[in-house]
């Protein structure tokens, strides 16, 4: 997630000019899902109303990255998952009055806008794992990462999941500010078989959890014209975003697979 902004923090804090409130992040509790089996297959077009949703539990709503002693969201992001033999389907609601999007081709850096993200660590150890964006145009970046930037880990924006479907549904007007816009849906099917790599484990396995988390960026917008822009601060620079996310990491960096849920896959 936001991989120019984690270089330009590794520089600060190599500069000495960062610091982290780290509040509770030796106390995190870790968060678990269990994913349903489903043998009704649901039409990815976001708007989560096939049968197969029907009995998949919506996770907790989003906490601020750093956890305990951070303010409360101010608009709710949940999520629900289900699976086949083929695919991890996702599906996300973001509660959002300004519906706004600006990144249109696939791998453009979509945290720029407003997005919803997944990290996905099938084996469970923090290597070579996975990260989804996509905003309320629908536009994708996925991403393999070979292990945390703190680690010395890499990314790899060649890397793409072949087969995924993706949908976004608007519940509202996007880009238009002229009115308020209730929030925007996210449906996703990732194939089991796209995230397959040497010697490495890629399809559910009973009792042995993938390591998961979700992540959403929002932006301080305001008018414009018809549309949005960033707020500014004082620097002429924009206002840093909320970074809201489902099992906290204790500071502002996701990329800390360590501290994820845990996915089970139930039959």
């Amino acid at each position: 997630m936001r991989l120019f902004n984690y270089l330009f923090i590794i520089q600060l804090f190599i500069g000495g000019t960062i610091t982290s409130n780290c509040i509770g992040q030796n106390s995190i509790q870790l968060k678990s899902y269990k994913a349903k089996f489903v043998n009704a297959l649901p039409i990815i077009d976001g708007r989560l109303d096939d049968i197969a949703w029907k009995n998949a539990m919506w996770a907790n709503d989003f906490e601020d990255i750093q956890g305990a002693g951070q303010k409360k969201p101010k608009f709710k992001t949940k999520f629900k998952l289900i699976w086949d033999n083929e695919f991890l389907y996702i599906g996300a609601f973001l509660q959002e009055p300004n519906l706004w999007a600006s990144q249109v081709k696939r791998d453009d850096i979509v945290y720029r806008d407003h997005d919803f993200e997944i990290f996905l660590d099938p084996n469970n150890d923090g290597e070579n794992y996975f990260e989804f964006e996509i905003n309320a145009l629908g536009t994708l970046m996925d991403l393999k990462m070979t292990k945390p930037y703190k680690k010395g880990g890499t990314y790899s924006l060649n890397w793409n999941a072949e087969g995924t479907k993706s949908a976004v549904y608007c519940d509202g007007t996007l880009n238009n500010n002229t009115d308020k816009d209730k929030g925007w849906y996210v449906e996703m099917a990732i194939p089991f078989k796209a995230l397959q790599l040497p010697n490495r484990n890629f399809l559910p396995l009973q009792d042995q959890p993938w390591r998961i988390n979700f992540s959403r960026v929002e932006w301080n917008v305001e008018p414009m014209n018809t549309t949005y822009t960033k707020v500014l601060g004082s620097n002429n620079k924009p206002i840093p975003e909320y970074n809201w996310v489902w099992s906290p990491t204790g500071v502002i960096d996701i990329h800390l697979p360590n501290k994820w849920g845990n996915l089970y896959f139930i039959k």
